[in-house]
């Protein structure tokens, strides 16, 4: 079940104040020669390379520390047990691998992580039953914006077994695509304006007088000339008619209900789905608390998000994304494109542990389609908005780290 996020709660300045205080600290980054060290340390040999590949994978599929045995003879590792010893402990002595108990076997650290995503996973491609899930589940998904919006983020936390979470789209630069005019009653409408973001606003009218279908439907026609184009916040100015009291009134409260819709200052939509699948994705109960208390912010994992995203990554394992009550999770993030325009962003929130490729393809996946669907749901608004596609949505790098 998809939850919309708790508003602000006491603690929640607090919470982002801690993290603004750690983003900081992380941004300020080593001294000058740590970070030619770290960036020689990125330069492994292809059997190293090779080994941390698969202790990697190995740890991903079983949760336990991987011993040589376990990964001799694997592509790339075709040699003896005491070689690989060897190579796990220069792994280790170079930050990527660690060791939990002295007899016990090792574990990749964010930083056998980050190789990994940047160096080592190939792209990841989800079954045919699970492509054809996500394409069946868009292609019958009906309702309001929000209502897709969550049930979008259980599809995620369904193929991916994390947290998924769904900001969607922001009103401020979302231009008016069309204007309708409903009427409920002979001195009540409906305003329903849809933007170009796939959002649908409504709010009701008081008309002053008696009022017909056809005299609706004309000052809509007025409206959509006058403020197509334009965003809630400055749709233009809409001017009178001449010799047409009666339909000026009309008009004048629909120009007022656009203001008003225009000043409301909606928050973003923040959903979380699967939130319970993060309780068996920790060992430590603490962090499970933690980490759901988190996610119950819509601020701060607002915040969070495009943080992580205006720095270029997709992908923030651990410390790297600077807020210390997630420094045991990883982030996939996407951004959700209409017409190559970001309109929101998508992504799983899971362990440092996490089935990187996979969790990659699921995002990619349900984030184009979802951004194709809410491209699709406002298309009969679409004439007149002189506003030009382009390539296609914008491309972020995995990771900060690393090359290509």
């Amino acid at each position: 079940m998809a939850n919309r996020t708790k508003r602000a709660e006491p603690n929640e300045d607090a919470t982002r104040a801690s993290r603004q205080a750690a983003k900081a600290a992380t941004r300020q980054g080593p001294p000058d020669g740590d970070h030619a060290e770290t960036e020689s340390d990125t330069r492994l040999d292809h059997r190293k390379a090779a080994i941390l590949n698969a202790v990697v994978s190995e740890y991903i599929e079983t949760a336990q520390p991987v011993g040589s045995a376990h990964i001799t003879g694997n592509p790339g590792v075709e040699v003896s047990s005491a070689t690989v010893r060897s190579e796990m402990a220069a792994l280790e002595r170079d930050g990527y691998l660690a060791q939990p108990h002295t007899s016990a076997g090792r574990i990749p650290t964010d930083k056998g992580y980050r190789f990994f995503v940047d160096h080592l996973g190939r792209p990841g491609t989800l079954g045919p039953h699970e492509r054809h899930e996500v394409r069946k589940f868009f292609a019958h998904v009906h309702g309001e914006v929000e209502d897709l919006l969550g049930r979008t983020s259980g599809l995620l936390a369904g193929l991916t077994d994390y947290a998924a979470v769904v900001v969607g789209p922001r009103h401020e630069s979302a231009t008016i695509r069309s204007v309708q005019l409903v009427g409920l009653s002979p001195r009540l409408a409906l305003l329903v304006v849809v933007l170009s973001d796939g959002a649908v606003e409504k709010r009701t009218i008081d008309l002053p007088s008696d009022t017909s279908d056809h005299l609706l439907a004309e000052a809509a026609t007025h409206l959509n000339s006058s403020v197509r184009g334009g965003t809630l916040a400055s749709a233009g100015i809409v001017p009178e008619l001449h010799d047409v009291p009666a339909l000026n009134a009309v008009i004048g409260c629909g120009v007022t209900a656009l203001g008003e819709l225009g000043s409301a200052g909606e928050p973003d939509h923040v959903f979380v789905g699967g939130s319970s699948r993060m309780a068996s994705a920790f060992d430590a109960v603490e962090t499970v608390r933690s980490v759901l208390s988190i996610l119950e912010q819509q601020l701060v994992v607002v915040e969070l998000i495009e943080d992580i995203l205006d720095r270029g990554l997709s992908v923030a394992i651990g410390a790297e994304h600077g807020f210390e009550p997630l420094s045991a999770c990883a982030l996939v993030l996407a951004p959700v494109a209409i017409e190559g325009e970001v309109a929101g962003t998508i992504g799983v929130v899971g362990p440092t542990r996490m089935h990187y490729p996979r969790a990659l393809a699921a995002v990619e996946l349900v984030g184009e389609q979802l951004g194709e669907h809410l491209g699709t749901s406002t298309s009969t608004g679409r004439s007149g908005s002189g506003r030009s596609k382009s390539a296609g949505p914008p491309k972020r790098r995995r990771g900060g780290g690393g090359g290509d």
